[in-house]
């Protein structure tokens, strides 16, 4: 039996979220390297060191934003790092507002689980759509 790639397991996630699926956390190692670097006062963004937190993550994501439009466009694998290059937009329930983001996501799998999680995207889109003018 052949081990499933570190791409195969991060495109996992996605179909996860998609379904509002917390359970996603299980592709998960027991350490986790999370930064989405954000404005002060986004509530969806907890510090992270875990499954269990990055389950966290996903509950406050899918109680503050409704993904609306979510785009892969490029998939860059080389040993165990996996990035994925793509756009997304989520409303952000508690004010009505998009964030349209362009979005870099690097992550790295080690044993089948993924142990870091690091997103890049435009923090003034995120403020826009939360804090307003």
């Amino acid at each position: 039996m052949t081990a499933e790639s570190p791409a195969h397991t991060v495109q996992r996630l996605f179909p996860l979220l998609a379904e509002g699926k917390s359970a996603a956390a299980a592709l998960f190692a027991e350490s986790v390297s999370f930064s989405i670097p954000h404005p002060p006062g986004i509530p969806w963004v907890p510090e992270v060191d875990s499954a269990e937190g990055m389950r966290t993550f996903f509950e406050l994501l899918q109680t503050h934003v409704q993904t609306k439009e979510f785009d892969l466009r490029q998939i860059i694998a080389e040993g165990d790092d996996v990035v994925l290059i793509g756009r997304m937009v989520s409303g952000v329930k508690k004010t009505g507002r998009d964030i349209d983001t362009a979005f870099a996501l690097h992550t790295t799998v080690r044993d089948g689980r993924i142990t870091r999680y690091h997103l890049y995207e435009d923090t003034y889109a995120v403020a826009e759509a939360y804090f307003g003018d």
